[in-house]
């Protein structure tokens, strides 16, 4: 069996190799091309003085030229540094930085800021173009084998969102990485007959782990899609016969509310996962019916490699639940001094297991305040029922204590998202003299509503304690999200006086 990451899709190429590994519109990439182009990044690579170890910047968007980088430094003995394409100068130039990468791969459209960001680093830069890039692949040699690397060398280190400070680069190992795949395969019960969608960006873990490596690990096809738009990935669906989509919330709610959604065939997905943040059930529901599927909602970071629970096909499935822990890892809910709390109390999440990163690259103190006993402990606020299945009501640093009362943000959007008025809704805590925080509310409204914040306050208000539903909502064209979807709360603009 595989016990690395690239050693995946030299398996991968010896019993497939002539099926599709990745596609993009017409562009078909199979196992033997992917292998062979790996390989010739490897020996470029090689050729220029890479050393096991060393880091490599991986810039690059959803298409098929990631696949072959990817593999080829990791092939090399390299240690992969996933990059957003949209960061820029100063965010360029702290990754490669802090990193100590030797090289950089970035895509032509955005090696503008990576120029910039590049200067004063000891970091050589590689831009990728179509057509040339096939030229140097094919002026560079094939590294025949896959440098051999251990289980606990770093295969990959992925730099968290920075939404508590400065980003920090998690270390995942190759057993991390492996493992976590051949969970995720298992877990979807994928196959070389499956065609994944693959429009979560390939540099964040959800779409490395779920979407290429799982792929690869089973003989899947990938059809790619470099920036999400509903109506586009609906056409995917239809065109390419997707069987599995992967997705987070927003995606869902996207394709959910196209005006033409009914006009394409999805009768081809067998499963679709739901990830990267909590997705609300009123959207689960809406979804599940007009396409007639099942969507399976899992839970993990970028420290677990990502997946640490999942609510598995051949169990009982728990709407608004991130399910039970995956095969290998434990975990549990704990109190601020890392006490076991019984079935039903509300506490942090605390993970064990395989998927556990080795660390924060170069970064020992936060290394020691994160895993304690080998347990990671997640800042995601939970409880877990008598069955075992979890389920998450915030993150820590993002509950709300209203004059003392603890809010989970979560459990007011839920009830927010049950007005038909409502299109989206992010949940904050807005500063407050005399309770230290009052509950507030940004809506999207949906189109042609008119409901204004009273009604939807006393909707609210009808349905949760009083202390918990928001005294000061307000309206917005939409909501900040960043490249995976996900809502980010810390950049919502509050107006100067939201309605009370």
């Amino acid at each position: 069996m595989a016990n690395s990451l690239p050693q995946l899709l030299t398996n991968a190429a010896r019993r497939y190799g002539s099926q599709p590994a990745l596609k993009l519109d017409d562009v078909i990439v199979t196992y033997d091309m992917l292998e062979d182009s790996a390989s010739r990044v490897a020996g470029l690579l090689r050729a220029r003085g890479l050393q096991p170890g060393d880091r490599v910047g991986l810039m690059i968007p959803n298409v098929p030229h990631f696949g072959p980088l990817y593999y080829g430094i990791l092939r090399a003995g390299g240690i992969v540094v996933p990059m957003n394409v949209l960061l820029k100068e100063r965010e360029v130039n702290f990754y490669l930085s802090d990193s100590e990468a030797r090289y950089l791969f970035v895509w032509h459209g955005f090696a503008e800021e990576a120029l910039k960001g590049a200067d004063g680093t000891a970091s050589e830069l590689i831009v990728i173009k179509p057509d040339e890039f096939e030229e140097m692949l094919a002026d560079s040699r094939r590294e025949p084998d896959n440098v051999e690397r251990g289980d606990a060398d770093t295969a990959v280190i992925l730099y968290t969102s920075g939404t508590t400070g400065t980003p920090k680069g998690a270390e995942l190992t190759q057993l991390n990485m492996v493992e976590n795949c051949r969970c995720s395969t298992d877990l979807m019960r994928v196959s070389e007959h499956d065609v994944i969608f693959g429009a979560l960006p390939l540099f964040h873990s959800f779409g490395q782990t779920c979407c290429l490596n799982n792929g690869v690990n089973a003989g899947a096809c990938l059809t790619l899609l470099p920036r999400f738009e509903p109506g586009k990935a609906l056409e995917i669906i239809q065109r390419d016969k997707v069987t599995l989509f992967e997705g987070v919330p927003t995606m869902y709610h996207a394709m959910l509310n196209h005006p033409e959604r009914h006009k394409y065939d999805a009768a081809s997905l067998k499963i679709c996962v739901s990830g990267g943040s909590a997705m609300p059930v009123e959207v689960m529901r809406g979804f599940e019916e007009a396409f007639g599927c099942v969507i399976l909602e899992g839970y993990g970071l970028s420290e677990t490699s990502p997946v640490a629970s999942f609510n598995h096909l051949e169990r009982e499935r728990k709407p608004g639940s991130i399910g039970t822990p995956i095969r290998g890892v434990q975990m549990k809910v704990v109190d601020d001094d890392s006490h076991d709390l019984a079935a039903g109390e509300v506490g942090e999440i605390a993970i064990r297991g395989h998927n556990v990163m080795k660390g924060y690259w170069r970064r020992p103190k936060e290394t020691a305040s994160a895993i304690r006993d080998n347990w990671l402990l997640t800042g995601d606020m939970a409880w877990v029922d008598d069955d075992g299945f979890f389920f998450i009501v915030d993150r820590k640093k993002d509950m709300i204590i209203r004059g003392g009362f603890n809010v989970y943000s979560r459990e007011v959007e839920e009830v927010l998202y049950e007005h038909p008025a409502v299109l989206e809704a992010a949940v904050i805590g807005i500063p407050d003299e005399a309770l230290g925080e009052e509950v507030g509310a940004a809506l999207v409204r949906r189109p042609g509503a008119d409901a204004d914040a009273d009604e939807i306050r006393a909707f609210v208000k009808d349905r949760v304690a009083a202390y918990k539903y928001p005294r000061r909502i307000w309206f917005t064209d939409e909501l900040p999200k960043n490249t995976t979807g996900k809502v980010l709360k810390r950049e919502i603009p509050m107006p100067d006086v939201a309605t009370r």
